[in-house]
């Protein structure tokens, strides 16, 4: 491939990189990389990816930008706020590499366009944050047979690994199923400390240029884990399992949802009450002669100077097993109706256990979806 004079200039240190050069220039120029997702992960990736000369970056995102998302998505500004992730990400990218091809696509990945777009592509990054998403991209990279560079995040740790490169082990390989309902909480509600996307993100588009261009031992068969604390990383091995290759078509529209937050129409368990069956309580609608609930708040103080379900209690999750929390409750009735309620839905669903067990609480429930899905359908 020829280069133009801009392109000779703006790509020089890779030209005159030994064991790079523009032979692997040439490559990157060739490729078509799908990322899914523009928030803290896909950020860094599509920033280094663009700067490098991916010829074409195709950008997936449904949602818009909020504010809580600055302190970590690198592409955004505050003027930004409520506009769409994808389309403000393709700008950035033209204004930093005018050279290369940037679609935008508001939209979400879901199995009725996920083949046809990784088909298109050479390489997916996949930046999601729930788990729904990754088994589909998984499925449907497996399907098109294409390479999948993945990375996640939590609190301040990250991983990394390549899947599906030339036949090597699948998503499915090192983690088969999605983990049970609740059992793992997302960002907005474990947080992230902001710069460790940008640390992850960068290691995806590392991972993608190696794979696109041939240079280097890409992360396939390994994952990274690094812990932003002690600075420390590791690689762990894993093997490939031929049943993890066993995949006909996509699964079924709503795959995967094991792992997101309850909604107020999916099945509840003993443990849960609905947002209609609290609401209703709330409305008086209860049997005659029952008290009215009473409330209890697990969400730190930072959540709750956002906005509560009042009257309630604040007890924070850590703090349920020390003497300040049993003061705090003494002023409730242990016998009596008792609703918890966190941001989503899953840490209230963990206080269920000491409040019974350390506080001899009798009538307990976790308030599905929590206070998003409250707040959400609250008039003002």
């Amino acid at each position: 491939m020829s280069f133009t004079a801009e392109e000779l200039s703006r790509y020089q240190r890779h030209l005159s990189l030994a064991g790079f050069g523009p032979e692997a220039q040439a490559a990157l120029q060739r490729s078509r990389v799908l990322v899914i997702g523009a928030g803290g992960l896909g950020c860094p990736a599509l920033l280094y990816l663009a700067a490098a000369g991916v010829g074409q970056l195709t950008i997936i995102d449904a949602d818009t930008v909020d504010v809580s998302n600055l302190q970590r998505q690198v592409l955004f500004t505050t003027a930004d706020t409520g506009q769409p992730k994808a389309e403000v990400a393709a700008k950035r990218l033209r204004a930093l590499n005018p050279c290369i091809t940037i679609k935008a696509l508001v939209a979400r990945l879901n199995r009725a366009n996920a083949l046809e777009l990784i088909r298109a592509h050479d390489l997916v990054v996949d930046g999601s944050d729930n788990f729904a998403t990754r088994y589909l991209v998984n499925d449907a990279c497996v399907l098109a047979d294409r390479p999948l560079v993945y990375g996640a995040i939590q609190g301040f740790e990250g991983q990394a690994s390549v899947f599906n490169y030339k036949n090597g082990p699948t998503y499915r390989c090192l983690f088969p199923e999605p983990p049970a309902p609740g059992t793992v909480p997302n960002c907005s509600e474990a947080g992230v400390l902001g710069v460790l996307p940008g640390l992850i993100g960068t290691v995806q588009a590392t991972e993608a240029i190696k794979v696109l261009t041939g240079i280097g031992e890409p992360l396939a068969g390994r994952l990274l884990l690094w812990n932003s604390l002690s600075m420390t990383s590791r690689t762990l091995r894993f093997s490939a399992d031929p049943a993890s290759r066993a995949i006909t078509d996509l699964p079924p529209e709503g795959y995967g949802q094991t792992c997101a937050l309850p909604q107020a129409t999916a099945p509840t368990s003993p443990d849960e009450l609905t947002l209609e069956e609290f609401r209703a309580a709330q409305r008086g609608e209860c049997s005659a002669g029952e008290l009215p609930l009473q409330l209890i708040d697990v969400r730190e103080a930072w959540e709750r100077e956002l906005g509560a379900i009042q009257p309630s209690i604040h007890v924070p999750l850590g703090l349920l097993g020390a003497d300040e929390a049993r003061e705090i409750l003494a002023a409730l009735d242990p016998r009596r109706e008792t609703v918890v309620y966190c941001a989503g839905g899953v840490r209230s669903l963990k206080a269920l256990g000491s409040l019974r067990e350390v506080h001899l609480f009798t009538s307990l429930r976790s308030l599905q979806g929590g206070y998003k899905a409250w707040s959400a359908t609250t008039s003002a």
